[in-house]
């Protein structure tokens, strides 16, 4: 969803394309049927007519364009709004209520196929979707990589920190099923835990650095300092989210990557300045400043590794380097922060499933 801004965020079902929603711009055009990829086109219907019918169980019809794979859907939709083709709001619109064409009790039929969409949108935006249409737009899943962990210990190259799941490196939020994730949450982040806790039983305690900690402290509490005189710790992050959208978004080109990391710079030096009123108890502001250097540091790192990737993989699309590349498909892209605040990124070629993987896996099938 992306009107009102109460609501801006909400998750869309698939289910309401899959009912025989369609997308149009702000013309009222159905623009999916503009841009069907070659190696789609013969399970993709070509007329309006055929994807009705394949949203109503016709199994000699092809899916309609509307139901492409959601990384097509979005840089179309993108493509839609950068193009001023959007909805007032910058995104598109999502038309269910279009088939009161087709079906003479639209109304009842919307509401029982999409139950939980018509409250949605009812309660939360005052909009009927049975009579008029959503505004919506994509969104972010998560970021892709994540920890690199030895497989048969589960740990990762920082002592005692355990990885599993989405968070560990290989696996990516939108490229499994929910099978696969419980899977990983049953045994992977089973083992994960039970090492975690042995090495908290065998290791013990690290040195701690009283003057870092008092540096940190200092650091943490500056922005009372300031005070509202400082930087609005809200207008820092709402301008690095729209930047990133903007410049590092769903569709990715060099030039427009490279004016981000300048602009991250420009942030870094502001969120330095951040000043808040208050007190610490219950302080969303000062949670926000301490978020921010968290922020631009991920940021950062996906800028940069997304300028090196020269090629398009997964949900990373680079309008300059559209197709795959046979070097990247070999490299992953380790990164490091260093203690004064830098970013380095490291080519690490892909390696085979390791053997002690292998024998994790066939343990517990």
């Amino acid at each position: 969803m992306v009107w009102p801004p109460s609501v801006r965020g909400l998750l869309v079902t698939e289910g309401v394309r899959g009912e025989g929603g369609v997308l149009r711009n702000r013309d009222g055009k159905r623009f999916m049927f503009d841009d069907i990829p070659p190696n789609y086109r013969s399970s993709t219907a070509d007329n309006e007519d055929e994807g009705w019918r394949y949203t109503q169980g016709d199994k000699s019809a092809r899916r309609p364009p509307e139901l492409l794979t959601r990384d097509h859907v979005a840089r179309c939709i993108r493509r839609e709004v950068k193009a001023g083709r959007g909805s007032p709001h910058g995104g598109v619109f999502l038309d269910i209520s279009w088939i009161k064409e087709k079906l003479p009790n639209a109304a009842e039929h919307i509401k029982k196929k999409l139950p939980s969409m018509y409250h949605q949108f009812k309660q939360l935006a005052d909009i009927d979707i049975t009579k008029e249409p959503m505004e919506i737009g994509p969104t972010t899943h998560y970021v892709m990589g994540g920890v690199r962990v030895d497989a048969e210990s589960q740990m990762s190259t920082v002592p005692g920190l355990f990885a599993a799941g989405e968070c560990g490196a290989g696996l990516h939020g939108a490229n499994r099923l929910g099978g696969n994730s419980l899977s990983d949450l049953v045994v992977f982040g089973q083992r994960a835990g039970k090492f975690a806790a042995q090495f908290a039983k065998d290791t013990p305690a690290g040195q701690i650095n009283p003057d870092q900690v008092d540096q940190s402290a200092r650091e943490a509490l500056e922005p009372f300092d300031r005070g509202s005189a400082g930087e609005n710790p809200y207008t820092i992050q709402h301008e690095l989210q729209k930047m990133m959208q903007d410049l590092v978004g769903i569709v990715r080109v060099e030039e427009e990557m490279e004016r981000a990391l300048e602009e991250i710079e420009q942030l870094k030096a502001r969120a330095a300045r951040v000043g808040i009123p208050g007190n610490r108890e219950y302080n969303n502001g000062w949670h926000t400043a301490l978020d921010l250097n968290n922020l631009l540091t991920v940021s950062e790192i996906v800028a940069r590794v997304a300028i090196l990737r020269k090629e398009s993989r997964g949900a990373h699309f680079r309008d300059d380097y559209p197709e795959k590349s046979e070097k990247w498909g070999g490299v992953n892209l380790r990164v490091r922060k260093n203690l004064a605040g830098g970013v380095t990124v490291a080519e690490v070629p892909v390696t085979e499933i390791p053997d002690e993987l292998k024998q994790v896996i066939e343990e517990n099938k």
